[in-house]
């Protein structure tokens, strides 16, 4: 059984994914070009030398483009997609540059999720069921399962010139290890990672090292950039699940700071 879903696996590399989206989100398309990727598609101007020389990057809230047409999506699931774009964008851009806030930096980037393909919940339901009777980590989504996204980034100097761009999309395979989800935005959710790893590296000076990330984590307000649980979570039921991977509810950290003011206001009273 794994020898031929190896092979079925090579074979739909490239069937599965999507052709990037030009949505006209980017200031300037001009100076694009392919860009060889294994599971995705995508095209993009490549930064030069001269990013070497920046300080520090400010990095904008991502946006979903007008034109997509997700009337499925919920005010709650929009919030929870755009923010993990949000954190992968910070995660991988703080291990290249200084983050800084917004405005505030010698460039900065603007990305949005420009198309979107819902996750089948059913679909994916049956994909574990299936899944139980595969070893190893190949697996198989079953028919109406596959979600996928795409979406656009640039980083602008002080002066609005373009400095580096990319396009790029990916929809889930039907075979490999594409995670299914119960929640419609789970592929996409997935994905956001490979994006913001791809816009990076676009954005990112040739030969440039990687940068220790800065102490506090410029990023924290996203939760931790690894969470076992998610992983140990899709060991166990074999799903992705957003809440147990994805980055940090916005509401959290105000939260915990309304909790510490509390406590502080208790004590001060059991004092006097």
């Amino acid at each position: 059984m794994r020898p031929l879903l190896s092979v079925l696996l090579i074979a739909s590399l490239t069937a599965c994914a999507n052709q990037p989206t030009r949505s006209g989100f980017l200031t300037r398309y001009d100076g694009m070009k392919p860009r060889e990727m294994v599971r995705a598609k995508a095209e993009q101007k490549r930064g030069g030398p001269q990013l070497a020389r920046l300080h520090s990057v400010s990095i904008e809230p991502t946006k979903l483009a007008p034109g997509v047409q997700a009337d499925w999506l919920t005010d709650d699931a929009r919030t929870a997609l755009l923010r993990e774009f949000d954190a992968q964008l910070c995660f991988e851009l703080s291990e290249r540059y200084p983050i800084a806030a917004t405005g505030k930096g010698d460039a900065r980037v603007r990305a949005a999720v420009t198309d979107l393909e819902a996750t089948g919940r059913a679909g994916s339901a049956a994909s574990v069921a299936a899944n139980t009777l595969i070893p190893g980590p190949i697996g198989v989504r079953a028919p109406g399962s596959t979600g996928g996204v795409s979406a656009e980034a640039e980083m602008l100097g002080r002066n609005g010139r373009q400095l580096a761009a990319i396009s790029w999309s990916r929809s889930a395979m039907t075979i490999g290890s594409d995670n299914p989800s119960l929640t419609r935005i789970g592929d996409a959710l997935q994905f956001a990672e490979p994006f913001a790893d791809a816009a990076a590296k676009a954005m990112t000076a040739p030969k440039a090292r990687r940068r220790e990330i800065e102490k506090p984590d410029p990023c924290a307000e996203y939760g931790p950039r690894f969470r076992p649980e998610g992983f140990l979570t899709k060991l166990a039921t074999g799903l992705y699940v957003p809440e147990m991977s994805a980055a940090k509810d916005a509401d959290t950290k105000a939260d915990a700071k309304t909790d510490t003011k509390t406590d502080a206001k208790a004590g001060a009273k059991t004092d006097k």
